[in-house]
């Protein structure tokens, strides 16, 4: 069976660190783009980060460039995204998402395969 699954999530205070992980099972990653994705209560779901099959590519949303790096290791299976410099805007659950299109993959939440369950990151005002 196919599965996702994010960990790592919490709370911090403001400027601090998290690095969330996205375990695969499953599947095949090193056939798939991976995103992350976020989704504040009330809100829409959001794109964060993606990287493409290889992680020669990544790509980011505006709100965080700078601040995140997504990264993966296709031998463990296993794609992160290091958040530093958190604020509350960040306040989220995260969610990562594979997307069968290996070069890259969209910034909306449409055509991705499969989803993790998400993780909550919480960062106080």
């Amino acid at each position: 069976q196919e599965q996702l699954v994010e960990s790592g999530g919490g709370l911090v205070q403001p400027g601090g660190s998290l690095r969330l992980s996205c375990a695969v099972s499953g599947f095949t990653l090193d056939y798939y783009a991976i995103s992350w994705f976020r989704q504040a209560p009330g809100k829409e779901r959001d794109f964060v980060a993606a990287i493409n099959w290889s992680g020669g590519r990544t790509n980011y949303a505006d709100s965080v460039k700078g601040r995140f790096t997504i990264s993966r290791d296709n031998a463990k299976t296993t794609v992160y995204l290091q958040m530093n410099s958190l604020k509350p805007e960040d306040t989220a659950v995260y969610y990562c998402a594979a997307h069968p299109y290996r070069a890259t993959a969209p910034t909306a939440p449409l055509g991705y395969a499969y989803w993790g369950q998400g993780t909550q990151v919480t960062v106080p005002s």
